[in-house]
Order: structure tokens, then sequence, then C-alpha cells
């Protein structure tokens, strides 16, 4: 059965249990999300199966600092000026994925990653604690909207989810900007950071 709780009363409970591949729902500054260290395939298959989601949809990495990126992905002049002015933040930047990363965290077309840091402090926390990034897609089943009430978040996941970690900040439940910041810098999809955001940072106009 799935147990709400905050997160620094059960702090050492929690990064133990994902070191053992657990799937722990956590939140962020939009939604909640379902949660997995990043490097372990038997963690990855669960929550495969916990999401009911089609195969070969890579989950998006989530990092606790900015200064972290360049571990795992390219980054460009471009993406290095983005990066350095609106992350951490409601952005997931997808970038070519280094050779470290595990094969089923990539885009297996273009071994592209999305990222994510998050401008929640627990959440970065959470990941600075355990000291690996997370892979962390919404909080629901493949086609259904985000759950982002915790004891609604228990009654879906109560078997499947070890950890509802509580919310101690209010979430816009907007989703994130997708921006691909690689080769060419194009916006995929557009929330609550905007196309004229990006345009300001890299100092040009964005390709249609």
């Amino acid at each position: 059965m799935s147990k709400i709780v905050e997160y620094n009363s059960e702090k050492e409970d929690v990064i133990n249990s994902f070191k053992k591949g657990e799937v722990i729902a956590i939140p962020t500054e939009t939604v909640y999300g379902l949660a997995i260290v990043y490097d372990n395939f038997q963690a990855y298959e669960k929550l495969n199966k916990i999401k009911r989601r089609p195969p070969k949809q890579p989950y998006s990495l989530m990092l606790g600092s900015v200064n972290e990126i360049e571990k795992f992905a390219f980054l460009n002049d471009d993406a290095k000026k983005i990066v350095q002015n609106i992350l951490p933040g409601q952005l997931t930047i997808i970038l070519k994925g280094k050779d470290n990363l595990p094969s089923w965290a990539k885009n297996e077309t273009d071994g592209s990653i999305g990222i994510r840091i998050p401008s929640t402090l627990l959440t970065r926390q959470i990941i600075n604690d355990l000291g690996k990034p997370l892979l962390v897609p919404s909080a629901n089943r493949h086609g259904q909207a985000p759950i982002n009430n915790e004891t609604e978040l228990e009654n879906e996941f109560a078997n499947e989810v070890t950890y509802i970690i509580k919310k101690n900040e209010v979430m816009t439940q907007t989703p994130t900007t997708i921006l691909q910041a690689y080769d060419k810098i194009k916006i995929l999809r557009e929330g609550k950071i905007k196309k004229a955001d990006i345009e300001n940072v890299i100092g040009r106009k964005l390709e249609r």
C-alpha cells in the first residue's frame, strides 16, 4: 500500500526505496510525477507497467542542478544560454544524450533526451540527496490526465507506488514548454515559457 509522507521525516526510507528500484510519486512545480532512479532497468520496466505506456517512448531525465546537465548531454552555444538563463524552471530541453546514459533513457532514433531542472526546491533536494538523476513522467496512466491530489494518487497507484511525497508548494498544472535544442532550436510544445522568452535569451528569432 502506498504511504503519503513528508519527505524530510522519511528521507532515509525514501532514498533507500529509490535505490532498491521502487517507484515514488514526487511533486514538481507543474504536476506530480512518478519517479525512478535513472539507471535501474528493473525500475524502468516497473514504471512502464504502471504507466501502461507504449514502448520506446523515453521519459524525461530530472536533475538537481544546471551544473549536472553536461554530465549527461551535449550543450551547444544556444543551449548553454537557455539553460543558464531559464533553468531551473518549467522547461523540458531536448538535447543529444551522452554515452553514459542507459540506452532505455534515450530516444533510440537519434539518441536525444529530455532534461528537466524543476524550480521546486523539494524536488531538487530529493534528487541531490539520492545523488543520481531520476526518470520522471507525469503521474497518470497513459492517455489519462495527470493526478495532482495525494489521496487520488494513493487510490490509483495503491499497490504500485511505495511513497507519495507531500507537496509543499503550489503546482501550476501548466505543462512544461518542450524545446528541442540540438541541431536547431525549435519549440515542440509551448507552456509557461514562451517563444519570445527563448528568442530574448538567444538573441534572434526562432525558425517557424
